[in-house]
């Protein structure tokens, strides 16, 4: 059984899919982009502010699942330029703890929805 996950405080999906599905004990994330949730204005001043709301989506995601980021065991990273790698590893790593971060992969792509340069999804589990 799939239960979808919505929240107002993350921005509505742009396409046919769902910000989230809970299956069993299983959140599964659509990826999320700087999109602001209320304003619908997309945050690309910096890549340091670009991905603080990338993870502010995915964090209001998985409260709406009553879930935080020490649920999450596998994120997806995608990123226009692998130049910004570090500056987005830092605002990423700020959200787990060290001794507890999920796997994680991080690709460099050659476009993005709406050009942004990150987006960011993952796989939490309810314990």
């Amino acid at each position: 059984m799939k239960t979808i996950i919505t929240t107002p405080n993350a921005p509505a999906p742009i396409g046919p899919y769902n910000q989230a599905i809970l299956t069993g004990n299983t959140l599964y994330t659509s990826g999320q982009i700087a999109i602001h949730p209320t304003s619908g204005a997309l945050i690309l001043e910096d890549i340091t502010s670009e991905t603080r709301q990338v993870m502010k989506n995915v964090g209001a995601i998985l409260e709406a699942a009553d879930m935080n980021f020490s649920n999450v065991i596998k994120s997806s990273i995608f990123i226009s330029n692998m130049d910004d790698f570090q500056k987005i590893n830092e605002v990423y790593g700020s959200f787990f703890d060290d001794e507890t971060a999920p796997a994680r992969e991080t690709v460099q792509v050659a476009r993005l929805p709406k050009n942004v340069n990150v987006e960011i999804s993952v796989i939490a589990i309810k314990s």
